[in-house]
């Protein structure tokens, strides 16, 4: 049962990364006894720069992609139904090329991407694996005709370009992973929506009776930091409250003093700081016109 509620949470976590740079659909049916692939991602033509903050999972959707997440280690089976998925893609491509009397692109088929948290290499042996030069360890290409690689997230290295595929890893890879995503500012790229998400799995994993030693403690160490997080919150909160509460006591004796105010002068008193506007409120006792909030405000920008 847990397992679908981590393929849940992969698929939804890599749709939110991906869905600024491209199209990206999440249980994609194929031809055949109606295969699903995990997430299809098409890149938007004009691709934007700030993919590389995704580091290697950017490096990934650079180009059509076919990324399939595994939740426990992928069997060789797995790893065969994912690339059975990409040939079948392949040769869908290939029919509507001929149909459309246009050739098909080397670019346009997609690389699979098989994730998996921990892999044996006696198993990478079985597929031929091999590593490529320019590439990080924990990236095993399987031969060039294949366009497969397979990403043991264990292996891959503790680095920021790393840290948004070992969030999809296991135990202590995903928990540091974790540590790291929170340490990150918070007003970084994603941080946010991903701890949202990360912390909805855990909600969905606690109401699960059955739980395995990975998940259980994912809960604890996920606990202090949801609780702070949500504290956190709740004191920004009251911070908005006390920051509205007095824009609106500003503006209320300010139409009292001078009369009405325009939208543009509105706008740049609700940009003003709690302390700026409790200078505000000191100062606005001396205005007679608007000019005086006017040079007040232009004084606060200098």
């Amino acid at each position: 049962m847990t397992r679908f509620i981590h393929d849940k949470f992969a698929k939804d976590y890599l749709e939110e990364l991906l869905k600024d740079y491209g199209e990206v659909k999440a249980s994609e049916k194929v031809s055949g006894e109606i295969k699903e692939i995990d997430v299809l991602f098409t890149p938007a033509k004009q691709q934007s720069s700030n993919i590389q903050i995704l580091g290697l999972l950017g490096r990934f959707a650079q180009q059509p992609a076919i990324i399939e997440p595994y939740r426990n280690p992928a069997s060789t089976d797995e790893i065969c139904d994912c690339i059975l998925k990409l040939l079948e893609i392949k040769a869908l491509l290939r029919r509507e090329a001929k149909a459309n009397k246009t050739k098909l692109q080397d670019l346009e088929i997609p690389k699979l991407w098989v994730l998996t948290p921990t892999i044996s290499e006696t198993r990478l042996s079985s597929f031929g694996t091999m590593q490529k030069a320019g590439w990080l360890s924990g990236v095993h290409f399987l031969p060039d005709a294949l366009r497969t690689a397979i990403v043991a997230i264990h292996q891959l290295p503790q680095t920021p370009e790393t840290l948004w595929l070992r969030l999809l890893g296991r135990g202590s890879v995903q928990s540091q992973a974790i540590i790291e995503l929170q340490a990150l500012p918070l007003d970084y790229p994603y941080q946010k929506e991903t701890l949202e998400l990360v912390y909805n799995l855990r909600e969905n994993l606690r109401v699960n009776q059955e739980l395995e030693a990975d998940d259980r403690e994912l809960i604890m160490r996920l606990e202090p930091l949801y609780q702070r997080d949500r504290e956190q919150a709740k004191e920004e909160g009251r911070q908005e409250g006390r920051q509205e509460g007095k824009e609106d006591l500003i503006l209320r004796l300010l139409n009292r003093r001078i009369g009405e105010i325009d939208a543009s002068l509105i706008g740049q008193i609700k940009g003003l700081s709690i302390e700026q506007l409790e200078n505000l409120g000191e100062a606005l006792l001396d205005f007679s016109s608007v000019a005086d909030l006017e040079t007040w405000l232009n004084q606060q920008s200098i």
